[in-house]
């Protein structure tokens, strides 16, 4: 009950109303709005219902490490008053900036149907395709950024706990193979330093903001891919600009990835929740396992950060992957030794931790989190 106030320059308001689709999806609709010059403040409702615009005062923007595209783009100045579809809003922030049209893409095109369900908007690649031609026109214009998925605070925290949990992997390693040292032995900081050579694979990218943070924290070799090409020049761009050029970025869709390459650590924060919200994101899901199970090198690790899916239905998730690989190798027939070697060999993925300390809250007698980021290992 009740709504949500938000106040934005008009030329934020399309990137409010997408925040809102993508934090409560299904519980939205929007009316095309046409938006008048002039600050404003957008109201979204938590129920079907159209968004009321009133006449506000801007606020004044927050400091910090990280300046969000909201903050920042109150300096902004709008050159034009934008209509919120995203089809229009695609195809003039493509053209502005020299992307291909939605149409050239191949992706999607098979599951996407006229007056499609708004809930499962955000699956579909064309979707993405116009976030990311506005917000490179949006770093073109005004130098900004784009948007931190799940806010740089998450960011910050998923990026120290995973460098801490690969130390630990690396010094585990060590132990193994260095017969009679003891723990105390052990130079753990020069080793932790090892990690500069871990391949790192980033699935979604977007603006490429979390390998600059993975770059801060000593991983050297560090590959973005997304499939919105518009992404990938944004990230590009910022990368060359804030001193990250070495980050590969390139144009890949995981659910069918030409990547030839395997990644000790692979990195995930959104994406399966994107692939999930798809009109058929349960086949998208057990593509996107099938897949990592060929990106994510023996022993790698794979960290997941969602919004949608708690820890035990990830691993649940997981498991149910594990099985069908079994089943599927089962049903191809393999009897050599070597096939029941892999039928008695531990499963594809196993869970290795996962973060606690993000805040909880109770409901229905049952402990739990709006996020939750969780490491498996490859075997």
């Amino acid at each position: 009950a009740g709504s949500i106030p938000f106040l934005y320059f008009p030329q934020r308001v399309s990137l409010i109303l997408r925040r809102g689709l993508r934090r409560f999806p299904g519980r939205l609709s929007f009316s095309l709005l046409h938006l008048r010059e002039g600050s404003m403040a957008v109201t979204i409702p938590t129920s079907p219902a159209e968004a009321v615009l009133l006449p506000q005062q801007p606020r004044t923007p927050v400091t910090g490490d990280f300046i969000s595209d909201d903050d920042r783009s109150i300096a902004a100045v709008s050159s034009s008053i934008k209509t919120i579809t995203f089809d229009n809003q695609h195809g003039h922030a493509a053209a502005a900036v020299n992307l291909h049209p939605s149409s050239d893409y191949s992706w999607d095109k098979d599951d996407e149907e006229d007056g499609e369900d708004m809930t499962f908007l955000q699956g579909l690649q064309r979707y993405w395709d116009a976030i990311y031609a506005e917000e490179l026109l949006s770093f073109r214009e005004h130098g900004l950024a784009g948007e931190i998925w799940f806010g740089p605070e998450v960011m910050d925290t998923v990026v120290s706990w995973t460098k801490s949990l690969c130390a630990d992997i690396l010094r585990r390693q060590l132990l193994n193979h260095v017969n009679g040292n003891k723990v105390g032995q052990i130079d753990h900081e020069a080793h932790a330093h090892n990690l500069s050579s871990w391949s790192v694979l980033d699935l979604g990218t977007g603006n490429g903001l979390l390998l600059h943070e993975l770059a801060k924290h000593g991983f050297a070799n560090l590959t973005g891919v997304d499939y919105s090409e518009g992404a990938i020049y944004l990230a590009r761009g910022l990368a060359d600009r804030d001193g990250f050029g070495a980050i590969d970025f390139l144009v890949d869709d995981v659910l069918d990835t030409k990547l030839e390459t395997q990644f000790q650590l692979v990195m995930d924060k959104g994406t399966l929740d994107v692939i999930g919200s798809h009109p058929k994101g349960l086949m998208k899901r057990q593509m996107y396992w099938h897949s990592l199970s060929k990106l994510v090198a023996p022993g790698g690790v794979l960290v997941i950060t969602s919004c949608n899916s708690a820890k035990d239905e990830l691993a649940r998730e997981v498991e149910d992957f594990n099985r069908r690989s079994v089943a599927d190798f089962v049903n191809q027939g393999h009897h050599s030794s070597s096939d029941q070697e892999f039928l008695t060999s531990p499963p594809a993925f196993e869970y290795i931790d996962h973060v606690r300390s993000y805040p909880t809250f109770m409901f229905g007698g049952v402990v739990g989190s709006h996020l939750a980021t969780v490491a498996f290992m490859r075997n």
